[in-house]
């Protein structure tokens, strides 16, 4: 599929295990577009890191993100047109729908997300709006969230900002690049009721491994929540939204822990914060089957 809007194609080479980097070589050789780069060691250095590096090597004016295992569909750009005519606008986020390529993948990804055709918000938002609602905090249901894929961004705003990917996250990277980013930016909903890209559901896909509530889960989203929560001590937010990132590190912290300790930390966050005992804070910290 050819899209006129895209000027060049940068494939980051993640030391990859089968044959992507000879495929990557010969896309390039091929299509002047298309522009190949490693990491200079050559090493595997994880999503995070090597989305980084696509956006230092990226000349566009817009960028936007694709996984291997996942495409574009022809109405990807359709709403970028008109909406980045509007100077404010720093970023542009759809909808994806997902491609069952193998059934364990398709099994494993509907026993965590359910059969859900889209990842989309449920109404358009722009602005602040888009920040209140990854933090689960508007008046409406925000819907789930915006995947990559559907992320048009100037590249300005990214220069600006410097904002990044944490390398230090495997899995949840994004999550934690699209809050920050809904912060520092203003986004703006496009297209949300049709997928504008497709993404790949296969055997091997990070997230959907993942056990819903198992030890590793616990693990992944308190390192997550670390992340943003040290990134909140940075920024001036008002105290709502500091307050509710502080509560869903807490819960997680304390779901890590083990014995007296955990209890007690339960113990004493309740007594600072009533609203931990009556609402999902407690169903986080005390769940954890690796207690």
């Amino acid at each position: 599929m050819q899209f006129d809007e895209v000027k060049e194609i940068v494939l980051i080479e993640d030391c990859s295990t089968d044959n992507s980097l000879e495929i990557c070589k010969k896309l390039a050789s091929e299509n002047s577009k298309v522009k190949l780069f490693q990491h200079p060691d050559k090493g595997n250095h994880g999503a995070g890191a090597t989305r980084n590096l696509g956006i230092e090597k990226a000349t566009g004016d817009f960028i936007s993100f694709l996984d291997a295992d996942d495409y574009y569909l022809s109405n990807r750009f359709d709403a970028e047109k008109e909406i980045f005519n509007d100077t404010k606008i720093d970023g542009v986020f759809g909808a994806i729908g997902v491609e069952y390529i193998t059934e364990k993948g398709k099994q494993e990804y509907q026993t965590k997300f359910k059969d859900t055709p889209l990842t989309t918000v449920n109404y358009p938002a722009e602005g602040e709006e888009v920040f209140k609602g990854l933090l689960g905090l508007t008046t409406k249901t925000f819907g789930t969230f915006f995947h990559l894929n559907a992320l048009t961004i100037r590249k300005s705003a990214l220069e600006r900002t410097k904002l990044r990917f944490n390398v230090n996250l495997r899995v949840h990277q994004d999550s934690d690049f699209n809050l920050k980013l809904a912060y520092h930016c203003h986004l703006k909903s496009g297209i949300i009721d049709k997928a504008v890209a497709i993404r790949g559901i296969h055997d091997d896909n990070r997230i959907t491994k993942i056990k819903p509530y198992s030890a590793k889960f616990y693990k992944n989203s308190l390192l997550y929540n670390e992340s943003v929560y040290a990134w909140s001590k940075s920024v001036d937010l008002n105290k709502d939204y500091s307050k509710k990132i502080k509560l869903e590190y807490l819960s997680f912290k304390i779901a890590n822990q083990k014995g007296l300790k955990k209890w007690f930390s339960f113990l004493v966050t309740s007594l600072q914060y009533p609203e931990f005992v009556k609402t999902r804070y407690r169903f986080h910290a005390l769940n954890n089957p690796n207690d």
